[in-house]
């Protein structure tokens, strides 16, 4: 999340400070704020605020069943969102810079959950999409998850990744 605002937004103010609370621990306090958030939003809602809000909301659930189903709305949301809308947000957003990600996601889930011809097929999108990223940090960081996962579905571990999961730290920031 950047602060190149185009257009103040209080639904993304309030779901950055239940992001910030969350990444400061308070998981369970985080995990209700944006729950109410996607009830004041609801599953048709703007797409840039589902997939914004459901993208985060997925990171805050340890069992991977629960932060699958987060990610498929993100996923879904995203296919519905356009650059214009996004960067109304934030001027330098690229929805096709979150992409890899969202698939990536996806595919660290469903290795988790034994699923690894399913995690496989959802890393080759990731790596395919990742692969029109502007070089970079970001780029560079899409990379290093996707070996990680990559590896981890060879040796079909469904352990999870130390610390945050492999790439919940969202798009381009």
């Amino acid at each position: 999340m950047t602060a190149a605002a185009a257009t103040p937004d209080p639904t993304m103010e309030a779901i950055s400070k239940a992001v910030v609370s969350g990444r400061e621990g308070n998981i369970a306090s985080a995990r209700c704020d944006l729950l109410a958030i996607w009830q004041q939003i609801g599953a048709a809602g703007d797409p840039f605020h589902r997939c914004t809000l459901a993208h985060y909301l997925a990171d805050l659930h340890e069992d991977p069943a629960e932060a699958l189903i987060w990610d498929v709305r993100a996923l879904d949301a995203a296919t519905a969102l356009t650059d214009e809308r996004a960067q109304q947000f934030d001027v330098g957003f690229d929805v096709a810079g979150f992409l890899p990600s969202l698939y990536l996601n996806l595919a660290d889930n469903f290795r988790r959950l034994g699923s690894f011809d399913t995690a496989n097929t959802h890393l080759s999108t990731a790596r395919e999409l990742s692969d029109a990223l502007s070089a970079g940090p970001y780029a560079d960081q899409m990379t290093q998850w996707i070996t990680q996962v990559a590896d981890l579905i060879d040796k079909k571990s469904v352990q999870r990744l130390a610390g945050q999961a492999a790439t919940h730290d969202g798009g381009e920031e």
